[in-house]
């Protein structure tokens, strides 16, 4: 495939620090998601990004070439490698987008009770027709439906279809129409794939890099990342599905979405457009809860510090936004057009840091999961949530697990520790940055798996050395017996260090 030829770009070191440090603001339990663009694909700001606070990395497949986020990739797998860190890569798929064409002279004034004509055929619109990139829009639509253009700006209800290649529009809130603005469609089933043709363009490329999550943009069904999830098998690549919940069909089967993931994103961009936007904070809340329970990461995106596009600190609004994610629970707060385009992509970063940590310093749970009796995985859960129990009762200063599924984290996350942290340890390189975007989680590399007590030795020593416990903390380790049979976890013990 054509994206198999792009050659790595060279990554110009000087007047770099050759010595693997850094100073990282990383005590936050709540990640950092960072959307990388014009404004941030340096290496040099790549560097200050992570040292401000940068979990991980989103590509946004919306934009930019192959080669542009091939070039992104290595500076931030070489940064993980000459100081040692996790790094997390997220690709999001574009998904279906749906847009009109161009427009005449890039303006079409139109008013309340105006007639449009919209057409599937590419033309420069204008009054009597506007081209559609939806094929299937007069197919789908039916009288009565609502069409928002330009996030919600433009308000129009279908009065005719002709089922085939022509649909008439009438304007209820007008404005101007401008060339290439989003479509959205509150009130239509559309029969489009999740995996657009251009998605699996994409998809053939992202295959061949060392991505950890791909986001499935406008999921309606669990179906959609079944079609993924085999693709990803076919490949044998690593990465993990997260899915992005847009459209008011997601929210219908959010459940089964959940439990199909491996992690959700609260898009509130063309979410907060599709359903009543007084519905969108309960919404997030209960997306959120349900993640907790089911123990998938959850990320709040979309306008979380709009402002700082264009000016150096947030709006007070927007710092009880971030607050209140981090309120709630969510693994992951992102931010999209503020480090990709905006002009203030260092500070933004530092803000959103500075605003987790104070929150956290007052953070209780809001839910926490319950082992649900009837599951295969029910003994395993017992024994993460008794971990993390169990350290809160004893006071122990961190619970240490071992992984190569991801399991014993995304479980032990789940539980929300009030004041302990949870190092992970695993000797796959590939799931440690994977687990960067997990609550809580901080990760190290361990590959030497002989017996249950030397390995917990190990761990704690390396710990230890790292400066991250001290003699007589107590720690809750957890593993599985036999530990080379590399079984779920199956084991608690309560750890003094000497």
């Amino acid at each position: 495939m054509e994206s198999k030829e792009l050659k790595a770009p060279e990554i110009n070191l000087t007047n770099q620090n050759p010595e693997p440090k850094m100073k990282i603001d990383d005590q936050q339990n709540t990640k950092i998601l960072a959307t990388v663009g014009p404004a941030s694909s340096s290496y040099e700001t790549l560097v200050e990004l992570v040292k401000a606070g940068v979990d991980v990395f989103r590509l946004n497949f919306s934009h930019g070439t192959h080669e542009d986020h091939m070039q992104v990739i290595n500076h931030v797998t070489y940064i993980n490698e000459k100081f040692g860190l996790h790094i997390g890569i997220l690709a999001d798929l574009q998904g279906p987008k749906l847009r009109v064409g161009e427009i005449e002279n890039n303006a079409l004034e139109i008013k309340e009770g105006d007639i449009l004509t919209f057409v599937n055929e590419k033309c420069v619109g204008n009054m009597e027709k506007i081209y559609m990139s939806y094929e299937q829009f007069a197919e789908d639509v039916e009288v009565g439906e609502r069409v928002l253009v330009d996030d919600g700006k433009l308000v129009f209800e279908i009065v005719e279809t002709n089922k085939k290649d022509v649909v008439k529009l009438k304007v209820l809130f007008g404005g101007v129409l401008s060339s290439r603005k989003g479509v959205n469609l509150p009130n239509t089933k559309i029969s489009l794939p999740s995996l657009t043709e251009k998605d699996l363009k994409d998809l053939d490329f992202i295959l061949t890099q060392p991505v950890n999550w791909i986001a499935l943009s406008f999921v309606r069904s669990p179906e959609d990342l079944h079609d993924l999830r085999r693709r990803l098998d076919e490949a044998n690549h690593p990465a993990k599905i997260m899915a992005k919940i847009e459209k008011p069909e997601a929210i219908d089967r959010i459940d089964a979405i959940i439990q199909a993931s491996n992690a959700v994103m609260v898009a509130r961009g063309d979410l907060g457009i599709e359903v009543p936007m007084e519905r969108l904070p309960m919404i997030q809340k209960n997306i959120i809860a349900k993640c907790i329970q089911r123990a998938r990461p959850v990320v709040v995106a979309t306008q979380m510090m709009d402002s700082m596009i264009q000016n150096p600190s947030p709006t007070r609004a927007e710092i009880t936004d971030v607050a209140n994610a981090v309120f709630d629970g969510a693994d992951a707060v992102m931010l999209s057009g503020e480090t990709s385009v905006g002009k203030h992509p260092i500070k933004v970063v530092e803000a959103m840091n500075r605003i987790i940590a104070e929150v956290e310093k007052t953070y209780d749970p809001p839910v926490r999961p319950i082992p649900p009796e009837k599951s295969r995985t029910y003994l395993s859960d017992a024994i993460c949530f008794t971990a993390a129990r169990t350290a809160e009762e004893v006071g122990a200063k961190a619970i240490v697990g071992m992984t190569s599924s991801g399991y014993t984290a995304f479980k032990v996350s789940s539980f929300r520790p009030r004041k302990q942290q949870v190092f992970i340890f695993s000797d796959r390189m590939h799931m440690l940055a994977t687990l960067n975007l997990v609550w809580g989680v901080r990760c190290f590399y361990y590959d030497r798996f002989t017996s249950t007590d030397e390995t917990i030795n190990d761990v704690n020593a390396i710990l230890k050395a790292a400066g991250k416990i001290e003699k007589d903390d107590v720690l809750i380790n957890t593993g599985s017996m036999p530990i080379h049979k590399r079984h779920r976890t199956n084991m608690l013990r309560v750890t003094v260090v000497e």
